[in-house]
């Protein structure tokens, strides 16, 4: 089986005045045009691990996630496109929603389980797939030394070295696989995560655990407007803008998150004049199925 898909993602310029003024060139890598669901980091990370349940001869994914996870619906698609079963455990009561609803229609089969025994996922797959020799455990978000490996080819890509590059951090996974990208090109160029979480510098632990070799990096921990899943007005509008200046959608959850944190930065002087930022789009833009009652017009 060829598990793979053609890679479109374009770098694009960003055209802003407040870039003009402060003597910057602010690029975004359109990771997000990979592939309508399986976009972004989400099919970087998946390549690998599913490549190697292919190999171990295991063709029934089993992965988590809550209930407006891309994870899940991209991990359903990806099942359905390359020939394998899928099925998610959700985190919570049932619900229905967009999301969820994409999953099915892909073919996933959902479990719901309560918040206390989804924190031990692999309890979990053991209970309902320990004797199922044709089960593969997929970890929540795609986290995986294999999904480090897919994002790191995210470098060989780029057409040209930039000072910065700036990604939103969940899990730590897209993180490490773009640093480790860059310490493999011996490229200078610094990266700067933007964790979604609360109290993000946890994420150190988890990215260094997956780096190919110890490097240096940046986490920008201020710009979780509240935690994981959580937006604020002031995001919300940051949000609105954005999209209707550029026509690119982003999501509040990560994408959005990351680039108010650069342009935040920006206003602030952070960069030196003359300096060229990457900012990674990391799809996920179906996240605004999950908020749109906090956008009002």
């Amino acid at each position: 089986m060829d598990i793979s898909l053609d890679i479109y993602s374009p770098v694009q310029q960003l055209q802003n005045q407040l870039f003009v003024d402060k003597g910057l060139q602010v690029y975004i890598k359109r990771d997000d045009l990979i592939h309508p669901i399986i976009s972004g980091n989400k099919w970087r990370k998946l390549k690998y691990t599913l490549q190697e349940a292919e190999r171990q001869g295991k063709h029934h994914l089993i992965t988590f996630g809550g209930a407006y996870s891309n994870h899940l619906m991209a991990t359903a698609a990806a099942a359905a496109k390359f020939g394998f079963k899928a099925t998610g455990f959700m985190r919570g009561e049932e619900v229905s929603n967009d999301t969820l609803f994409m999953c099915r229609l892909h073919g996933m089969e959902l479990i719901f389980t309560d918040r206390e025994s989804y924190r031990d996922k692999q309890a979990l797959f053991k209970k309902h797939f320990g004797d199922d020799n044709d089960a593969f455990f997929i970890d929540e978000g795609g986290a995986s030394n294999e999904g480090a490996q897919g994002v790191a080819e995210l470098i060989d890509e780029l057409p040209e070295t930039y000072d910065h590059i700036f990604c939103a951090c969940g899990t730590g996974t897209t993180a490490a696989g773009i640093v480790s990208g860059l310490t493999n090109h011996k490229l200078p160029t610094i990266f700067n995560g933007v964790p979604v979480l609360k109290g993000g510098d946890f994420l150190r632990k988890d990215i260094d655990r997956m780096l190919t070799k110890s490097a240096e990096y940046k986490l920008h921990t201020d710009y979780h407007f509240g935690g994981y899943g959580k937006t604020t007005p002031e995001l919300v509008d940051f949000i609105k803008t954005f999209i209707t200046e550029t026509g690119i959608l982003i999501d509040p959850v990560y994408t959005g998150k990351m680039l108010y944190a650069l342009y935040d930065l920006v206003a602030k002087s952070h960069f030196a004049r003359g300096s060229k930022i990457l900012v990674i789009h990391t799809g996920g833009v179906w996240g605004l199925l999950g908020m749109k009652e906090r956008f009002e017009f």
